[in-house]
């Protein structure tokens, strides 16, 4: 399957969603995503039934933005302070779909600083991104964080 979106432009694009989530830039991160898409981080590693799994996260679009505005208004515990994070992306792997649609895989690793200390969290991250005449758009991001079995203490950014 051939499709006119280049890794690089897809390159581009999830590096510039990781910015965007580094700077908290989080009204720009929500105008990036589709109708209908999700946002999930699932527990359990192996799953694909995220409806009926355990989910760390499991964002429709309204959800997504009630997120945004716990971390905005810092009326969350954990969004007290924000933390600072740095993302860094590598290894992608781009599976054309169709026309329209375009799958990326990609290793994540976060580094999150908060009351003076790190943290670093490792996934694999998976971008089901739609392609439109303007560009690219999410429609889902599911979240495999190495460590969703284990434990994990509150975090206070998107991943």
């Amino acid at each position: 399957m051939t499709t006119h979106v280049t890794l690089q432009q897809v390159t581009q694009y999830l590096w510039a969603e990781a910015d965007m989530l580094d700077a908290r830039d989080y009204d720009t991160w929500l105008g990036l995503w589709a109708d209908g898409g999700h946002y999930v981080i699932p527990v359990d590693k192996e799953s694909d039934d995220f409806a009926n799994c355990l989910n760390i996260a499991y964002d429709n679009a309204a959800m997504r933005l009630a997120r945004v505005r716990r971390l905005q208004g810092g009326f969350s515990i954990s969004a007290a302070p924000p933390a600072e994070s740095v993302r860094t992306l590598s290894r992608f792997v781009m599976e054309p779909v169709d026309e329209t649609t375009v799958k990326v895989r990609a290793a994540q690793h976060v580094v999150e600083d908060k009351f003076g200390r790190q943290r670093m969290f490792a996934a694999n991250v998976s971008w089901d991104l739609a392609i439109f005449e303007g560009g690219l758009m999410i429609r889902n991001k599911v979240v495999r964080l190495l460590n969703s079995d284990g434990m994990l203490t509150s975090i206070s950014y998107l991943f």
